[in-house]
């Protein structure tokens, strides 16, 4: 796979795959709370949403080898291939036929990522960037986050506020991502300078909102509206911040460029239909003849 650690996109896919099978848990488990009703008091005593997350446990472990192994710019766009492993899950527990579009769909984001990734070449980056480096790029993601949040609480259409949320999920996981690696690296240093960092505090906070906007997203509006929106977010937020504070970067040339360009944009269209087809609500069975 050229210079692309291969041990870094191995735990990636591992990573999606249990990200996918929690997905699938979770998405059901919060949908079925009605709104008004008290979210995480009800979902922690669903036997399937407590399976999603240790799901997402075991992802998020395989994220973090990963994030240790290889830049943000690598392994985040892996882990949109969830959707992908997530197509025969949801229709085996849904009832719902893969067609034949929505294979495509999926072959078309597998071969846009791996024109990103063979194509572009991500560099690794740097791990300790100062604080002051984050200061800009930070404050405007949770800005973004911060107004996205306080529109969908004042909005009064699902559909809406499921968007919001689900991109300020998605940004908030997106921070969580880009810190990672920084604070693996100060915990082989030392606990105590870990326990002391800055980062982890910020890491530890953006994932727990983050999941918990996440569920919301979920429980007040359709996920055909909150799932797209969490899973692009996610990996922008976390390529931009790649980007702007950790110096990771794009090996292609301007020919390159313009083609790695055009895979991000197909691999966001093909993740929003994928995963809004995965969303979708089942067709009401027809009624028994008398």
């Amino acid at each position: 796979m050229g210079n692309l650690p291969v041990a870094a996109v191995v735990c990636a896919f591992i990573g999606a795959i249990l990200f996918a099978v929690s997905a699938v848990a979770q998405q059901r488990a919060a949908a079925d709370v009605p709104e008004g009703d008290a979210l995480l008091a009800k979902l922690v005593r669903n036997p399937r949403w407590l399976a999603g997350l240790i799901g997402d446990a075991g992802g998020f472990a395989f994220q973090v080898a990963a994030l240790a192994l290889g830049s943000v710019l690598v392994v985040q766009p892996i882990l949109v291939t969830a959707l992908v492993f997530a197509l025969p899950l949801a229709a085996h527990y849904s009832g719902r036929r893969v067609t034949a579009v929505m294979w495509m769909q999926a072959a078309a984001l597998s071969i846009a990522l791996a024109c990103f990734l063979v194509i572009g070449e991500p560099t690794a980056g740097v791990t300790n960037a100062p604080w002051h480096r984050w200061v800009l790029p930070l404050g405007l993601l949770i800005g973004a986050i911060l107004a996205g949040i306080a529109v969908a609480t004042t909005v009064r259409v699902p559909t809406l506020q499921a968007l919001l949320l689900g991109t300020a999920a998605g940004l908030l996981f997106g921070i969580s991502a880009a810190l990672t690696e920084n604070v693996t690296d100060l915990f082989r240093v030392g606990v105590g300078t870990a326990l002391t960092s800055w980062e982890l505090y910020v890491l530890a906070a953006c994932g727990m909102l983050g999941l918990y906007m996440q569920q919301r997203g979920y429980q007040v509006g359709p996920l055909s509206a909150s799932l797209p929106a969490f899973t692009v977010a996610e990996p922008l937020g976390a390529a931009f911040l790649g980007m702007t504070v950790l110096d990771e970067r794009l090996r292609s040339g301007p020919v390159g460029t313009a083609f790695v360009a055009a895979s991000v944009v197909v691999m966001c269209v093909a993740a929003v239909r994928l995963s809004r087809a995965q969303a979708a609500p089942l067709p009401n069975p027809e009624p028994a003849a008398d």
